[in-house]
Order: C-alpha cells, then sequence, then structure tokens
C-alpha cells in the first residue's frame, strides 16, 4: 500500500514537472546559455547513448540545450575532475560512474566524491555481461575456469579500464576462484568487441550492449550479473546461478560542482528527472536492459555516502591499487 502510494506521488510530482512552468528559471535566470553534459565514455557505447537521449529529453524542457561532451580515458575520472574545479553555475555538469569513486579513492585526483560535487540526481545502472567468441568455449563459464587453471595467466579478459566496475568485478570472480588471468583495457565496448573478435582477447566482459555480438551470431554469453535473467537473453545464465553470491550493477547519476545554488540545482533535477520518464527514454532503458535507478537529490547524496563505504571496503578485501 506505502510503495503504491509512493508511486502514485511520484507519477503526480513527474506530471507536474511535464506542465509547470519554470518559475525557478524565471527568478534566477539560468539557464541562459547552454549546459555541458560530460560523459566520461567514448561516443556510440551504451553509456553514450543512454545519457545523449536524458540530454536531449532535458534541452526540450529548458530554454537552453544541454550539450553532450565525451571525454574518456583515464578510467573515466575526466568528467570528475573538471567539474570539480569549474565554477558552481549549472553551466558544467558530468556523469559519475563508480569507476571514478573507486580511483579517486586510490589515487590522488583532484576531486574527492563527498566534498567536492552537488549531487543532481541519480539515473539508471548497467547490465553487465560478459561474452566469448563463438565457440571458444563450448560449455561456458565452466570451460573459461578449466582453461584458466590448465594455462595459469594465459587467458585475457577485456574490459572497459583499470580499477572499472567489470575489470574489478572479473578479478574479484578470478580471486574467488584461485585463477589467474590477465586483464587488458579498453577506451569502450565497441574497441573491446573488435579486439574479441579478432582474436586478441579471449573474453569481454561490459555493457549489455555486448548483446549486439551475441544477436548476430559472432560471440556467446558466459554469464550476465543482475539479479534475473535477462528478458532479451534468457539463455545467460546470471552470477548466482553460477554459484556467486554477486549482483552487479553500479547505478550512476549526475553531479554539479560543489556549492551550486539549490534552486539552479532543482531546476537541473527537474528536467533530467522529467526527461527520464518520457517513452524516448524508456524506450533506450529497455532497448539496453538498464534499471530505472531514480534517486532525487538529496537521496543520491546519501547513494554516494553508501557507495564510498561499500567501496573502501571492495579496495581492501581484493588489495586493489592505482592503474
Amino acid at each position: 500500500m506505502a510503495g503504491r502510494s509512493m508511486a502514485t506521488g511520484r507519477r503526480v510530482l513527474v506530471a507536474g514537472l511535464l506542465t509547470a512552468p519554470w518559475v525557478a528559471r524565471a527568478q534566477s535566470g539560468f539557464p541562459n546559455r547552454p549546459i555541458t553534459l560530460i560523459v566520461p565514455f567514448p561516443p556510440g557505447g551504451t553509456t553514450d547513448v543512454t545519457l545523449r537521449a536524458l540530454a536531449e529529453g532535458a534541452s526540450r524542457r529548458l530554454p537552453q540545450q544541454v550539450v553532450v561532451d565525451n571525454k574518456p580515458g583515464a578510467a573515466n575520472t575526466l568528467g570528475a575532475s573538471m567539474v570539480a574545479r569549474a565554477r558552481p553555475d549549472g553551466y558544467l555538469l558530468t556523469q559519475l560512474p563508480a569507476s571514478a569513486i573507486r580511483v579517486q579513492l586510490l589515487q590522488k585526483l583532484p576531486y574527492d566524491t563527498l566534498r567536492d560535487f552537488t549531487p543532481v540526481m541519480s539515473v539508471t545502472g548497467y547490465s553487465y555481461v560478459v561474452i566469448a567468441k563463438t565457440g571458444r568455449f563450448p560449455n561456458g563459464w565452466a570451460d573459461v575456469l578449466a582453461e584458466a587453471r590448465r594455462r595459469p595467466g594465459q587467458l585475457s579478459f577485456g574490459s572497459t579500464g583499470v580499477n572499472g566496475t567489470p575489470h574489478v568485478t572479473m578479478a574479484e570472480l578470478a580471486q574467488r576462484e584461485g585463477v589467474e588471468m590477465v586483464h587488458v583495457p579498453f577506451r569502450g565496448d565497441a574497441d573491446g568487441s573488435q579486439a574479441l573478435l579478432g582474436g586478441h582477447i579471449d573474453v569481454m566482459a561490459g555493457g549489455s550492449g555486448l548483446g549486439a555480438l551475441v544477436d548476430g551470431g559472432q560471440a556467446q554469453f558466459l554469464h550476465v550479473w543482475t539479479a534475473e535473467r535477462l528478458r532479451r537473453w534468457p539463455q545467460a545464465p546470471t552470477l548466482k546461478e553460477l554459484g556467486y553470491d554477486m549482483v552487479v550493477t553500479t547505478p550512476f547519476g549526475l553531479v554539479a560542482p560543489a556549492g551550486l545554488d539549490p534552486a539552479v540545482t532543482r531546476i537541473l533535477h527537474d528536467a533530467f528527472a522529467a526527461a527520464q520518464q518520457t517513452e524516448e527514454f524508456r524506450a533506450v532503458l529497455d532497448r539496453f536492459d538498464m534499471p530505472d535507478e531514480y534517486r532525487d537529490s538529496a537521496a543520491y547524496g546519501a547513494m554516494l555516502r553508501e557507495t564510498v563505504a561499500r567501496e573502501e571496503a571492495l579496495i581492501r578485501r581484493l588489495n586493489l591499487t592505482a592503474g
């Protein structure tokens, strides 16, 4: 009953966001020029497509465009580094992926996750998958482990960067199984996919966009990291089904520089929150099997505090070091 009331309240809120005049904008004068949203991943990948759709939806609800600026590299930390140093005027935002939080805990970077940002809202999370070239491992993950034990340190897996969630989760799986695999980082899933098909790596871990290779018959699933099997690919087993008590989705959101005017934060939140509820954006989430992880600014701030504590524990457990 309580859940139904909350859902109803949220629909009312969203309806208001879609129809109400921008009173706060009129009072503050914001925005009077384009807003830049940094995506710390290369163009064309799951994250880029998702956030471009969100930016387009927000642009239709603001008097100025939200322009996406891709800044891949440096373990997905470039956006956080730039926004932490920017003026708190609302014109520069970034996606804050889990990898940017983790790397900041591993090495000295020009930002502190809990000190240098104003949380705007949480958006979604990833459905991670692990694939191999078709026929490479006929019996799936069991074959990977068997070969890794026969040939220690010879099998390789790709991911979208050192200390990113795909890398760290694969490292945790290898640690649990007592096997050694070589990690090969790439700038994005697209680059890793080409390396996999070319035979340069044995396994690729990344977003569910990799499933397109399975649809095309070029690759096979080894496992997925969601709580349940993915609707589009019910043949792919979850980690839980393979005996690991693990669910990995790493929700992410949007942040602005610390000290942002609450009125400006609200304008940004309302525009992006309304965009998130559109049919166009929901279709993108469905396309990539991404969950709705909406949280408002306050709830997203609480989530960031919980994430930092969890990442600190993970770093200790895996003895992670800066890449």
